[in-house]
């Protein structure tokens, strides 16, 4: 028999910086062409200026993502439920599909030091070096 724990709350960045990871079920692909990527980063744009985030750093791989993010007038988790809801809803209705597109809720790490905000800025810019996509990254 599983017992299945409640998940704990989401630790509070004290600089309000998150690396930010959404992963799709089962390491499915949720990007399939341009125009997916084109509306997940028009939503990203949307919710910047409606929650005034700050974005540093954004790969989207096929399957996953990775943003760097500066949480504005709301809390970081309700504005990537704002973002991840209304992907989800896009992708569905494009692909005919219901249900879950995400793997779990989205997960995140506190970026406290500008020494550590560089390391993850060249991660997840190196993403798609790592992954054999492109040789290098033109920044």
């Amino acid at each position: 028999m599983v017992i299945k724990l409640p998940r704990g709350a989401r630790v509070k960045s004290r600089s309000g910086i998150y690396h930010i990871m959404l992963r799709g079920v089962n390491k499915q692909e949720i990007f399939h062409d341009d125009e997916d990527c084109i509306t997940f980063l028009d939503m990203i744009n949307r919710y910047k200026e409606k929650a005034e985030l700050t974005v540093y750093a954004w790969c989207l791989m096929n399957n996953h993502v990775h943003l760097l993010l500066k949480e504005g007038n709301e809390d970081i988790s309700i504005t990537m439920k704002r973002i991840g809801v209304s992907f989800v809803s896009y992708y569905n209705r494009k692909y005919e599909t219901t249900g879950h597109l995400f793997q779990d809720r989205f997960r995140s790490e506190n970026v406290e030091s500008m020494r550590y905000l560089l390391t993850v800025i060249r991660y997840i810019h190196q993403n798609p070096v790592k992954a054999g996509m492109v040789q290098q990254v033109d920044l």
